[in-house]
C-alpha cells in the first residue's frame, strides 16, 4: 500500500485515516493495542503521529488487513521478529512502488 502523505514531522489522526482509507477509530484502537505505536499528544490530547509511527501503522495495516492476521497474531509476529518483519515489509513496499511506476509507464505508451 502506497500512502500519499507529504513530508512532515507530525501527522494528525485524520490525515492518517484518510491515507489508509480507514476510520480514525481504527487507528485509535490500534494505538491502544500495539506497543510499537507511540504518538505524541498535544495539550488538547490529540494524537500526533511521527513518520516512524506511520511506518509502524503501515506494517500493522499490512499484517492485519492485507495478510489476514488476527490482532493477537500480529502482536506475536511483531514481538518475535520485528526487525525481520520490517525488512520484508520495506522490500514489499518498494516493489509495490516500482510496480505502480511500471504500470503508469505502460499506460502512457
Amino acid at each position: 500500500m502506497h500512502l500519499n502523505l507529504p513530508e512532515k514531522r507530525y501527522y494528525t489522526i485524520g490525515e492518517l485515516a484518510k491515507a489508509f482509507n480507514v476510520n480514525a477509530s481504527l487507528i485509535r484502537f490500534w494505538d491502544k493495542e500495539f506497543d510499537i505505536l507511540k504518538p505524541k499528544k498535544n495539550a488538547k490530547g490529540n494524537r500526533m503521529f511521527t513518520p516512524e509511527d506511520v511506518k509502524n501503522l503501515q506494517l500493522i495495516y499490512h499484517l492485519v488487513k492485507e495478510r489476514g492476521f488476527t490482532l493477537d497474531g500480529a502482536k506475536v509476529h511483531l514481538k518475535e521478529g520485528q526487525k525481520k518483519t520490517l525488512d520484508k515489509f520495506e522490500i514489499i513496499r518498494k516493489l509495490e512502488a516500482v510496480k505502480t511506476a511500471l504500470i503508469n509507464i505502460k499506460n502512457e505508451l
